[in-house]
C-alpha cells in the first residue's frame, strides 16, 4: 500500500514565529495474540490482537522555533540520550518526505515513562507513538487543522516500532489483515473498541517484574530469528486462526475462551524462541513459579485469572475488575515475592493516548 498521506503534506514555507511546543502522553500494550515476525517494512507476518494500557505510558515534548536546518536534541528524564538521540533522528528523516516542514525546526525533544525504566516493560510502543502523535499536531498547526488522523497515527508510529501503532487507540486494538474484519490492514491498526463485551474493558493487568535485568534478545533480533524458524510457517497460520477466535470470544464475553487463547499464546511465542538459532530461554524460575501460581489459584477459586507473557521473564496477570480485590491479595500475599525488589505494577485497559496542551 502506498502511503496515501504523502501527498497530503505540508511543503509550504513556516512563518518566522512558528515556534511553540507539544505534548502527548502515550499507553503502553500487551499483546494478547502476539505480532512475532515481520516482512516488507514494518509489517507482520500474522495478525495482532493487544489491550492498550492506562499506568504505563511515556510523556513527550516537543519544543520547537523556526530554523534554517533540521535539528535535534534528545533528553530521558531531564539527561541527554544520545543512543535514543539516534534513534528518534534516523526515524524522523527516514520519513522527511512526509513531513518536509521538519527541514525548517530546530527540535528540542524531553521524554519520561511513568512507569520505572528498569520495570522490563517494552517502551517502544509508548515512546515512539507518543513522538508520532506531537509530530502530527505540529503538522496540523502549520496546516491550520483542527485534529489529528488516528489512522494516520497508527501508519507512522507502525514505521517508528512495529506495535507503536497499536498505542494510539484505546481499549483495545487489531493490527493487521484478517478476513474476520473488514477494514483491518498491515499497515495500521484499527480499533475493537465497540465490537467486545463490556467485561473486556474492565480488564486489569497486573506486571510482575520477574526481572529488570536487559532483555537477553531484542524485539528487532528475535523478529529477524523468525525467518529461519523451522515452525515460522506454522506460526503464522496458528496465530491467524487465533485472532479469527479471539474476535468471537472478545465479541461474546467468553472468558474461558480468552483464557485459553492469551495462555497458549503466550507459551508459543517463547516456544519459539526456544527452538530458534541461536535459541533462547527468556523465562526465569520464577516466570514458572508464578505460572503455576496463578494456575493453581484460578483452580481454587473459580476466578477467570489468568497470564500473558512479552518477550522476557515478566509476567502479565489478567483479570477482570469484578475480581479485582482478591487477586491483587493473591498476588501480594503469594506472588510478590516472585519479584525482583517486590516490584509489580497495577495496570488496567486504558482510553489511549492524551494531550496536555
Amino acid at each position: 500500500m502506498e502511503n496515501k498521506w504523502i501527498n497530503d503534506a505540508f511543503d509550504g514555507e513556516l512563518p518566522e514565529s512558528f515556534h511553540g511546543g507539544v505534548k502527548w502522553q502515550s499507553p503502553s500494550n500487551i499483546a494478547l495474540v502476539k505480532y512475532w515476525g515481520k516482512k516488507g517494512v514494518q509489517l507482520p507476518q500474522n495478525p495482532s490482537i493487544s489491550f492498550t494500557l492506562s499506568q504505563c505510558r511515556t510523556e513527550t515534548s516537543v519544543f520547537y522555533e523556526k530554523s534554517d536546518r533540521f535539528g535535534l536534541s534528545f533528553y530521558f528524564d531531564g539527561k541527554p540520550n544520545p543512543a535514543f538521540q539516534k534513534k528518534v533522528e534516523s526515524f524522523l528523516l527516514s520519513q522527511i518526505d512526509s513531513f518536509p516542514f521538519l527541514k525548517q525546526l530546530d527540535l528540542r525533544i524531553n521524554s519520561r515513562n511513568t512507569f520505572p525504566h528498569s520495570s522490563g516493560i517494552a517502551s517502544s510502543a509508548s515512546s515512539m507513538s507518543a513522538l508520532v502523535l506531537c509530530l502530527l499536531d505540529m503538522e496540523r498547526m502549520a496546516k491550520g487543522t483542527d485534529s489529528i488522523d488516528k489512522q494516520k497515527a497508527s501508519y507512522f508510529s507502525r514505521l517508528a516500532s512495529g506495535s507503536a501503532c497499536r498505542s494510539v487507540l484505546p481499549t483495545m486494538a487489531l493490527w493487521g489483515q484478517t478476513d474476520a474484519v473488514a477494514e483491518s490492514s498491515d499497515e495500521y491498526a484499527v480499533s475493537l473498541e465497540d465490537d467486545i463485551a463490556p467485561v473486556f474493558k474492565t480488564y486489569h493487568d497486573s506486571i510482575l517484574v520477574v526481572s529488570d535485568a536487559q532483555k537477553e534478545v531484542s524485539s528487532r533480533a528475535g523478529h529477524a530469528l523468525m525467518e529461519s524458524n523451522p515452525y515460522a510457517a506454522t506460526r503464522y497460520e496458528q496465530a491467524r486462526a487465533h485472532v479469527t477466535d479471539l474476535l468471537t470470544v472478545l465479541k461474546t464475553g467468553d472468558l474461558e475462551g480468552f483464557m485459553q487463547i492469551t495462555e497458549a499464546e503466550a507459551m508459543q511465542l517463547h516456544a519459539l524462541m526456544m527452538c530458534s538459532n541461536p535459541s533462547f530461554i527468556l523465562m526465569k524460575p520464577n516466570t514458572l513459579r508464578i505460572i503455576r501460581a496463578v494456575c493453581e489459584f484460578r483452580e481454587e477459586t473459580d476466578i477467570p485469572v489468568c497470564f500473558t507473557l512479552d518477550a522476557g521473564p515478566n509476567v502479565h496477570v489478567l483479570y477482570p475488575d469484578r475480581h479485582a480485590v482478591l487477586v491483587e491479595r493473591f498476588i501480594m500475599d503469594e506472588l510478590e515475592r516472585f519479584c525482583s525488589g517486590s516490584l509489580w505494577i497495577a495496570d488496567r485497559v486504558g482510553d489511549g493516548p492524551s494531550s496536555n496542551h
